[in-house]
C-alpha cells in the first residue's frame, strides 16, 4: 500500500497543527494548507523530522484558485490524496446577536467555514474516487447543533456568535449530503466537534489542550473501511445534529 497523504487546512497553528502532528506520527504524509505560506512553511518545518513527513502549500479556502493550485500540486508530487481535514475557520461575531448580524460579516464567515470546505471536497473527491479510498473530516462545533441551539438550558446558550453557529450548521448539512452522495464508495465523510480547545479561537479559558481536541478528528481521519459515515462526533461518540 502506498503511503497515505493528508491535507489539513488552517494547520499552521492551533488545532490544525496538532491534527497534522498526530497524523504524521501515524506515518501519514501531511500537507499543511495555510493562507500565509511563510507561517505554513514554518509550521511544517517545526513538525518534520526523521519520522514525520510534513509539507506545506499556500491555500486560502476563500479563493478557489489557490484550492485548485494546492490540490494540483499535491497530486503532481504524490499522485494521490487520501485524507482531507477541513479545519480552517473563523469566529468574528462573538458580540453580535442574530438580529444585529451584519450581512458582510455573515458572508465572510460562511465563505471560510462552509463554502471553502465545499470547494475543497469538490476538488479532492475525484482523486479519492480514483483509489476508492478517502476520509473527509469537517471540523464543526456543538455551537452549530440545532438540538443544542434549541435547548434553553444548554451550557452554551450564553454564547452569541450567530454567524459562526450557522456556518457550522451548514457545514454539518454538507457533511450529510456529501456522505449520502458517496455512500456506495469507500470515502467516509464525518463532522467532528473537537470541544472547547485552548487555541487562539477558543481562548485561554478553554479546558482542553489541542492534543485532546485533535483526538476525534484524527480518529475520523483514519477510520477503517467499515467505520461510520455521515455522522457528527465529539469524544469519538455521536452527538445530536
Amino acid at each position: 500500500m502506498q503511503k497515505r497523504v493528508a491535507l489539513v487546512t488552517g494547520a499552521n497553528r492551533g488545532l490544525g497543527y496538532e491534527v497534522a502532528r498526530q497524523l504524521a506520527d501515524l506515518g501519514i504524509t501531511v500537507v499543511i494548507g495555510s493562507r500565509d505560506l511563510e507561517k505554513g512553511e514554518a509550521a511544517a518545518e517545526s513538525l518534520a523530522n526523521d519520522r514525520r513527513m510534513v509539507h506545506s502549500r499556500h491555500l486560502d479556502v476563500t479563493q478557489a484558485t489557490t484550492i485548485q493550485a494546492a490540490i494540483g500540486s499535491i497530486i503532481d508530487q504524490y499522485g494521490r490524496l487520501d485524507i482531507l481535514v477541513n479545519n480552517a475557520g473563523i469566529m468574528i461575531d462573538s458580540e453580535t446577536t442574530i438580529l444585529e448580524l451584519d450581512l458582510t460579516m455573515f458572508q465572510n464567515t460562511l465563505e471560510t467555514n462552509a463554502l471553502g470546505p465545499l470547494l475543497l471536497c469538490q476538488a479532492c473527491i475525484p482523486y479519492m474516487q480514483e483509489n476508492n479510498y478517502g476520509r473527509i473530516v469537517n471540523i464543526a462545533s456543538t455551537l452549530g447543533s440545532l438540538t443544542d441551539i434549541a435547548t434553553p438550558d444548554s451550557a452554551y446558550s450564553v454564547i452569541l456568535s450567530p454567524a459562526y453557529r450557522l456556518s457550522k450548521t451548514l457545514l454539518n448539512g454538507l457533511t450529510v449530503l456529501i456522505a449520502k452522495e458517496l455512500r456506495e464508495t469507500n470515502i467516509l465523510v464525518n463532522s467532528a466537534c473537537p470541544g472547547w480547545v485552548r487555541t487562539r479561537l477558543g481562548g485561554d479559558q478553554a479546558p482542553l489542550m489541542p492534543a485532546q481536541g485533535a483526538e476525534t478528528p484524527v480518529w475520523l481521519a483514519t477510520l477503517p473501511d467499515d467505520g461510520p459515515r455521515g455522522g457528527f462526533f465529539r469524544e469519538k461518540r455521536p452527538i445530536p445534529w
